[in-house]
């Protein structure tokens, strides 16, 4: 059977994407006309140091610049063109169709309210007439689905009552709530150790493996994009750097910074295997 224009058409296609903030001296570039695809289902990664833009990228995305920065350029998700969306039908997309886990769930997280009320709330913020008792179910179903253990008692339990292993399941099962269409992870393992960070990456994998929701992994480390991405997007201080599949960026890398990259991980396959093989008791 031959495919349809729609299902050969990128979930998201990024073209000449450009964040600039004024300053005294002019317009300050922080992502340079980037271009890039995400296929249905597909995985990528965008990698690079501090200061690289590939937040900034998933903030344009999202509609969550801060004030002040101009975008230009197209961001079309299934076949939409998000830059013309005005605010109100920007909102009924974000979070509901492209769903952000961000790295500090601490922050990201009402110290005030339980995990699931949080979740239930946001869940019924997208949805017209689901009750409190249904959107609680929705929740611990959610948390349940991330392998947060004995989730009809813990979605009771507020933030600090989690580890930050846990706090990240919590904002996962938020984001899968929504049953969203593409996924943008910033720096998710980031303040994790070995252990945990390999639990969160199995996570986010066997979440788009089961739902066919595209993902957008962000992230300074390569050992950690590698376990998840089928392509890669490489940044440096705003401009794009090298991009292709994962296999080719990391077996055959073509720009001296990619390699130096790299060459910052010089036991690459040694960590993908700590990474691949490391278990230890669930975190609570």
């Amino acid at each position: 059977m031959t495919a349809s224009h729609e299902d050969e058409r990128p979930l998201l296609r990024v073209r000449g994407l450009t964040v600039a903030f004024p300053t005294a001296a002019g317009a300050t570039e922080v992502v340079k006309s980037l271009d890039f695809d995400l296929a249905r289902g597909g995985a990528l990664g965008i990698v690079g140091e501090s200061g690289s833009g590939k937040s900034m990228t998933s903030l344009a995305i999202m509609g969550l610049l801060p004030k002040g920065a101009e975008r230009t350029g197209s961001i079309e998700f299934d076949g939409a063109e998000l830059t013309a969306l005005k605010e109100r039908e920007m909102q009924a997309v974000r979070g509901d169709r492209i769903a952000m886990v961000f790295q500090d769930p601490l922050s990201s997280l009402n110290p005030y309210y339980t995990v699931g009320t949080q979740i239930a709330e946001a869940y019924r913020s997208h949805r017209t007439g689901v009750t409190r008792r249904q959107a609680r179910r929705v929740a611990i179903e959610a948390m349940e689905r991330v392998h947060i253990r004995d989730a009809a008692r813990r979605v009771d339990h507020y933030p600090h009552q989690f580890s930050g292993g846990m706090r990240q399941r919590v904002m996962i099962a938020m984001t899968l709530s929504m049953e969203p269409d593409l996924i943008i992870a910033d720096e998710p393992t980031t303040a994790l150790d070995v252990t945990v960070q390999a639990q969160i990456l199995d996570l986010l994998a066997e979440i788009r493996r089961d739902t066919g929701a595209g993902l957008i992994l962000i992230t300074h480390d390569l050992a950690v994009v590698s376990e998840v991405a089928d392509h890669l997007v490489v940044m440096r201080e705003g401009d794009l750097v090298e991009q292709g599949t994962a296999e080719r960026v990391f077996c055959d890398p073509r720009e001296p910074y990619t390699r130096m990259l790299l060459d910052a991980v010089p036991r690459i396959d040694d960590e993908i295997g700590l990474l691949k093989t490391t278990t230890a008791e669930e975190d609570r």
